[in-house]
């Protein structure tokens, strides 16, 4: 989907379709991230001033390109998702077996709609890390874009995690239910302090 111009992508967001949505979006969000950590990168690169983190911030490009690369697919994976369950709602329920039958393929549906956006929160979570080394290390002209990126990547991450929330909270099997939302949970916690850590010290920098 953003392979698409970005005016594309809007539209369809904005449309009446449930796909693009709130996952795919903030997968979408996450990949904005990541590329304004690979232009701090670039400011960085080959300046004699910062010739002593060069190595360690080419590698922070390539991670993080990885990394945009796998939002990116995250974005379609989130739609491919979605399509199952969207077809589950539709299924009959005037028989108990034709019940018994919907409630077991909304089950499956519902587990595969929340693990995607765990991907995502996963995947921005390290965009988030590499975001932190650009902020110590990265070009000072381009610090402020380490903020944006950060602010980008804490919707990103938090925005996933309410697509795994609207699904958990009607599935059955709830062994299942508690291993995602704690996993969820986590992230969300290890965002939040890494986010304010790396803003603060942002802002610190420029004000």
């Amino acid at each position: 989907m953003l392979e698409q111009k970005t005016t594309d992508f809007l539209e369809a967001l904005s449309s009446k379709e449930p796909v693009p949505g709130g996952g795919g979006a903030s997968a979408a969000v996450g990949a904005f991230a990541s590329a304004l950590g690979m232009m701090v990168a670039n400011l960085t690169a080959g300046k004699k001033t910062y010739a002593a983190v060069e190595e360690e911030i080419l590698e922070t490009k390539e991670r993080l390109l990885t990394l945009q690369k796998e939002l990116i697919r995250l974005t379609d994976e989130d739609a491919k998702a979605f399509e199952p369950l969207s077809r589950a709602y539709g299924l009959p329920r005037e028989t108990e077996e034709e019940k018994a039958e919907r409630a077991r393929i909304m089950e499956a549906a519902l587990y595969e709609a929340s693990r995607v956006p765990l991907q995502i929160m996963q995947t921005v979570r390290q965009v988030m890390e590499l975001l932190r080394i650009l902020g110590e290390k990265g070009s000072r002209i381009a610090i402020s874009d380490v903020g944006v990126g950060i602010l980008f990547a804490q919707a990103a991450l938090e925005g996933a995690s309410l697509n795994i929330y609207i699904n958990t909270r009607l599935m059955q099997e709830k062994e299942q239910v508690a291993k995602l939302n704690a996993e969820a949970d986590a992230l969300i916690r290890e965002a939040r302090t890494l986010k304010e850590e790396i803003y603060l010290a942002v802002l610190e920098k420029i004000r």
